[in-house]
C-alpha cells in the first residue's frame, strides 16, 4: 500500500498536470476567437489534445501546433500564444491572418515557424533571434517589409529561411551558419551585394531573382563600387598650341599601332601552328576519349535517385571527360523563370568532383560538388543522339518551364555532338524509397504513421496532375526512387517527361521500373500515357502502405506483384470474414480510403481508372476527414499489410 506522503505527491502533480491542461487550452480558445470568426476550427470537448490541429501533446501541454489550410483570418493574440510555452513547432501557413506578427519571444522552446502564404504585414519580426532553438523560419508569400536584421546570425541551429514574395528591403545579412541548407529571399527590393560566405555562397540564383538591386558573384551581376566621372557642362575650343600638339600625338598613335599590329600578326600564327598540333593529338587519342565518359561510374541503384539516401558510387571523381571536345561544342542552356541568372556555368560544372547516385534505363545520374561549395545534380543521358538536337532542346524547354512544390526543378541543360546532360537542384534528404525501406547505411525503414502515408499522397497526385495539365506531357517513369523528399520533406517528383529520351528501337527495360508499368505499357516500344501514370500511382500507394519493394519483396515471397497480391488478400479476408487487427483499427479505418483509391487506379482496364484530378480529389477528402477525426495519442503506424498477421514477413516491416 503506498504511503501517504506518496499519495499526496500524487495527487499535487495531477492537479499541476491538469491545471496545465487547462491553461493551454484556455489559451488555444482565446486565440481561436481573434483568429477564427468564421468558426472553421470546431474544438470540443475539455480533452484539449484531441482537438483539430493539436498534432502532439505529452503530458497535456500541446507541443505541436498545425493550423493549415483551414480559413483562419484576422490577427494573432500574443498573450494567448505566449501562453502555450512548451510548443516545439508553430504553423499557420495557408491562410489569411493580418496584421503585424506579435512578439512570440515566449515561445523559448519554439524550433519550426511557419507562417508563410498569409497577409502579414509591418517590419521584420526581431524577436525570431531571441528564440535560439529555431532551425526553420518560413515567412514566406507575406507583404512584411523592412531590413532583414543581422541578429538571425545568433541563430547557430538555423537550417531553413524563407523569406521570399514579399516587401523586405536594405541588405542581406552575412549569415555565417554551417547548418543553413535552404535560403530563398527572391521578389522582394533587397539591394547591395550578396555576401560571400560560406553558408550563401552555395544558393543559386533562384534564391535571389526578383531583387533588381542585388549584385553578386551567386547571380553573376558584378557590383561596380566606382563613381561616374564628371564632365564639364562647357565646349573647350582647342588653340594653335594644342594642334600642333595634337598632330605629334597622332603620328605617335600611328607608329604605336603598327608596332601592335605586327606583334599581334606574330602571336596569331603562333597560335595556329599550335592549335594544328593539339589537334593532331586530339585526333589519335578520339577512341580514348569517347570510351573515358563520367570517370566515377560506381555500383549505383537502378533508378535516379538523387538524394542523399541513394546508392553511392566513388567520391572525389571529375564531370570533365565528355566527348564534346572537337566539333559540335554546345554550352550549358539555362531554362524556366529566373534560371538565367544560375550563379556556375559549364566550365564549373566540368570541374565539379562528382559522385554516382544512381543508373537507369534513361542515363546515370550523379551529384556534382563544385569548387564554390554549390551543389547539383547531374543526369547524363544514354542516348545522346536521339531525339534530334531540335525536338531535344524543344522538350527539354517545355521541361524546364515547370514549375510547382512537389516537382524537381530543371534548371538546365547540355548537349553537344556526343553528349547531353540535365542539371537539377539537389535534394539531401534522399528518396522516398529510402524513407519507405531504408538505406544499406540505417538498415529497413521504419513504418508510415497513417498521416505520412496520407500527407505523401496528396503530394504525389498534386504533382502527378499538374504534369498532366499540361498538353502531351507524362511522367512516364513513376516509382519511389523518383521521388524526393524536400527541405519540409515534402515528396517532389522527379525525372518526369524523360521517356521521349528513350530510342525505340532499344528494347531494354529496367526491372524495377517494369512493377511499376501499367500492363498495356510493359511493351517498353509503346508509349507511356496519362492513364499509365496513374497505374504506377497505384502501385507506388500500395509499396507505401504494404511496405514491401513491387520488384523484389512480393516476388520473392509469393510470385506476384503489389496489385494481385493485395486482390487476393482482400478476397481471402472477405471470405473468411476477418477484420482488421484491433490493434491498429483506427489507423486501417483512416487508411481504407486510401487503398481503395489505389485499387481504384491499378484496374487493368486503363478506361476504369479515375484520371488524375479525381484521385487528388478522392485523397484530399480522404485526408480531410482524417484530420477531422484525428486523435493525436493515436501513433499507431499506416501500414494496411498489418491486416495479414499469417503472411511471412521481414522484421523491419513488421508492425
Amino acid at each position: 500500500m503506498a504511503s501517504p506522503r506518496y499519495s499526496v505527491l500524487f495527487f499535487l502533480l495531477s492537479v499541476l498536470v491538469s491545471l496545465a491542461r487547462s491553461e493551454d487550452a484556455q489559451a488555444l480558445l482565446e486565440l481561436k476567437a481573434s483568429v477564427d470568426p468564421s468558426n472553421s476550427l470546431q474544438w470540443r470537448g475539455i480533452d484539449v489534445c484531441k482537438w483539430q490541429g493539436v498534432k502532439e501533446c505529452p503530458q497535456g501541454r500541446v507541443t505541436k501546433l498545425v493550423l493549415e489550410h483551414v480559413n483562419l483570418s484576422g490577427t494573432l493574440n500574443e498573450q494567448s500564444l505566449n501562453q502555450l510555452d512548451q510548443l516545439r513547432v508553430l504553423s499557420f501557413k495557408d491562410n489569411t491572418i493580418s496584421g503585424q506578427i506579435p512578439n512570440l519571444s515566449g515561445l523559448t522552446n519554439l524550433k519550426s515557424l511557419y507562417l508563410n502564404n498569409n497577409n502579414f504585414s509591418g517590419d521584420f519580426p526581431a524577436f525570431v533571434s531571441l528564440l535560439h532553438r529555431l532551425k526553420v523560419i518560413n515567412l514566406s508569400g507575406n507583404q512584411i517589409s523592412g531590413h532583414i536584421p543581422d541578429s538571425l546570425l545568433k541563430l547557430r541551429r538555423l537550417y531553413v529561411l524563407y523569406l521570399q514574395d514579399n516587401r523586405l528591403t536594405g541588405e542581406i545579412p552575412t549569415l555565417n551558419q554551417t547548418s543553413l541548407r535552404f535560403f530563398n529571399v527572391s521578389n522582394n527590393q533587397l539591394s547591395g551585394e550578396i555576401p560571400l560566405t560560406p553558408a550563401l555562397v552555395r544558393f543559386n540564383g533562384s534564391s535571389f531573382f526578383g531583387n533588381i538591386n542585388l549584385c553578386g558573384h551567386q547571380i553573376q551581376i558584378p557590383c561596380n563600387s566606382l563613381a561616374p566621372s564628371i564632365s564639364p557642362s562647357y565646349p573647350i575650343l582647342p588653340t594653335k598650341k594644342s594642334k600642333r600638339k595634337h598632330h605629334r600625338n597622332r603620328k605617335l598613335i600611328a607608329i604605336i599601332l603598327g608596332s601592335v599590329g605586327g606583334f599581334l600578326l606574330l602571336c596569331i600564327l603562333a597560335a595556329l601552328m599550335a592549335f594544328c598540333v593539339r589537334k593532331r593529338k586530339k585526333i589519335s587519342k578520339a577512341g580514348e576519349v569517347r570510351n573515358k565518359g563520367v570517370v566515377v561510374e560506381g555500383d549505383g541503384e537502378e533508378g535516379t535517385s538523387n538524394g542523399a539516401g541513394g546508392r553511392g558510387g566513388n567520391n572525389g571523381g571529375k564531370l570533365g571527360g565528355f566527348s564534346w571536345e572537337g566539333e559540335g561544342l554546345g554550352s550549358l542552356v539555362f531554362c524556366g523563370p529566373g534560371d538565367q541568372k544560375m550563379s556556375y556555368s559549364l566550365e564549373d560544372l566540368l570541374k565539379a568532383s562528382a559522385e554516382t547516385l544512381g543508373r537507369g534505363i534513361i542515363g546515370s545520374t550523379y551529384k556534382a560538388v563544385m569548387e564554390s561549395g554549390f551543389i547539383v545534380t547531374v543526369k547524363r543521358l544514354k542516348e545522346p543522339k536521339y531525339p534530334r538536337v531540335e525536338e531535344f532542346r524543344r522538350h527539354v524547354e517545355v521541361l524546364g518551364w515547370l514549375r510547382h512544390p512537389n516537382l524537381v526543378p530543371l534548371r538546365a541543360y547540355f548537349q553537344a555532338k556526343e553528349e547531353r546532360l540535365l542539371v537539377y537542384d539537389y535534394f539531401p534528404n534522399g528518396s522516398l524509397f529510402s524513407l519507405i525501406h531504408g538505406t544499406r547505411a540505417s538498415g529497413g525503414g521504419k513504418p508510415l504513421h497513417w498521416t505520412s502515408c496520407l500527407k505523401i499522397a496528396e503530394d504525389l497526385a498534386t504533382g502527378l496532375l499538374y504534369i498532366h495539365q499540361n498538353p502531351g506531357l507524362t511522367h512516364g517513369n513513376l516509382k519511389s526512387s523518383n521521388v524526393l523528399l524536400g527541405s519540409d520533406f515534402e515528396s517532389c517528383l522527379t525525372d518526369y517527361g524523360l521517356t521521349s529520351f528513350r530510342n525505340p528501337e532499344h528494347e531494354e527495360s529496367s526491372a524495377s521500373s517494369l512493377f511499376y508499368r501499367a500492363p498495356e505499357c510493359r511493351d517498353v516500344r509503346k508509349p507511356i500515357t496519362q492513364q499509365a501514370d496513374v497505374y504506377s500511382f497505384g502501385v507506388l500507394l500500395l509499396e507505401l502502405l504494404t511496405g514491401k519493394t513491387p520488384f523484389q519483396d512480393l516476388v520473392q515471397e509469393h510470385g506476384s506483384d503489389i496489385p494481385r497480391w493485395v486482390r487476393s488478400v482482400r478476397e481471402e479476408e472477405t471470405e473468411s470474414g476477418d477484420d482488421p487487427a484491433s490493434s491498429n483499427e483506427v489507423s486501417e479505418e483512416k487508411l481504407g480510403a486510401l487503398l481503395n483509391i489505389a485499387m481504384a487506379c491499378v484496374s487493368l482496364a486503363p478506361e476504369n481508372r479515375p484520371v488524375m484530378r479525381e484521385v487528388l480529389r478522392m485523397v484530399r477528402e480522404a485526408r480531410a476527414e482524417a484530420q477531422v477525426s484525428s486523435n493525436s495519442s493515436d501513433h499507431s503506424p499506416g501500414r494496411w499489410s498489418d491486416t495479414v498477421q499469417s503472411l511471412p514477413r521481414d522484421e523491419h516491416l513488421s508492425i
